[in-house]
């Protein structure tokens, strides 16, 4: 008899690519409020985890799973929630977080999952930012680790993910960007704040996926949290260049000054700091490592948008 595997989310860029690659080992279920069906092959649950009772009777009512996996958990409300309902039909589960958490006036390069700061505000989920909420949801999950409960949990903190199912661009001004293609193809000047010199390591989206999928087997894995990221850590300007040298055009960089840029645009911290992951305990855990080369997985990120590589010259 087939596995069975749950997804919270199912329909965004990760999840929806875990979807379709859980089927493999799983049958798959999917959770979503019900706005956009989920992929072909995947049994689909409808309810708003903002109300606990549907989405404890949509969940419950599917029986149990061998892994959940919360692509939609996003503040201390979320893992709670998690940890009151989903022990009932699983014993694992693998959650998405964020490198947002870490202090990004304080981080290490690279950063490892100890020592290190994280960002700190007061205020409840309605008035955190992104950042402060994912790490108020990440310490929910740590005291669950330490009272030892009979779910085992894994959590990830990817930093930026690339590849189908997400806009391209990484770094400001051009962060997730509809037409980020037609500006470079357009030879327009790119804007990077310091000229794009801070590193990033970014994770194809389905490198992440495989990882999920994989530390659901692995003991070591179990109630800790890792930073993941792909085999190549560069500086941001390289990412805009290699898609760039993909898509035939050279990329011209015009540089945003530093000083100042942060206190104008707090919405950025976390992107103007080195974005670099020591992947040694993720490992040693044993879990797949990410192995897609940036440039082969942009090739692949640049044709889903529907812009192949440039012609080769005969």
């Amino acid at each position: 008899m087939k596995k069975k595997a749950l997804i919270l989310g199912g329909t965004g860029g990760l999840s929806g690519r875990l979807a379709a690659l859980a089927r493999d080992e799983y049958d798959v279920w999917a959770l979503t409020r019900g706005s956009k069906p989920p992929g072909d092959g995947i049994h689909p649950l409808v309810a708003d985890r903002g109300d606990e009772a549907a989405f404890a009777d949509a969940v419950c009512g599917a029986g149990r799973f061998d892994a959940v996996f919360d692509c939609i958990c996003m503040n201390e409300d979320h893992a709670r929630q998690d940890l009151r309902v989903l022990p009932e039909v699983t014993d694992r589960l693998v959650v998405v977080s964020t490198d947002s958490v870490y202090d990004p006036d304080r981080k290490f390069t690279p950063q490892c999952e100890s020592p290190a700061f994280f960002v700190e505000e007061a205020g409840s989920p309605e008035t955190l930012g992104y950042a402060a909420n994912k790490r108020r949801m990440e310490a929910v999950f740590e005291g669950y680790f330490a009272d030892a409960g009979n779910m085992a949990v894994t959590i990830f903190r990817p930093g930026h993910i690339y590849g189908p199912g997400f806009l391209a661009g990484c770094y400001p001004e051009h962060s997730r960007q509809k037409d980020l293609p037609d500006r470079i193809l357009r030879r327009d000047a790119l804007r990077l704040v310091a000229a794009g010199v801070y590193l990033i390591h970014p994770v194809f989206v389905d490198d992440l996926a495989l990882a999920m999928l994989d530390c659901v087997h692995k003991e070591k894995a179990f109630n800790r949290i890792f930073g993941i990221g792909g085999p190549e850590a560069v500086e941001n300007r390289i990412y805009y260049e290699l898609m760039g040298k993909i898509l035939g055009v050279p990329v011209t960089v015009e540089e945003v000054p530093l000083t100042g840029y942060a206190d104008a645009h707090p919405e950025y911290a976390g992107h103007l700091n080195h974005r670099i992951y020591d992947l040694g305990e993720l490992k040693a855990a044993g879990v797949r490592m990410p192995d897609t080369p940036l440039e082969a997985g942009l090739r692949k990120h640049l044709s889903w948008l529907g812009y192949g590589p440039a012609p080769v010259a005969e």
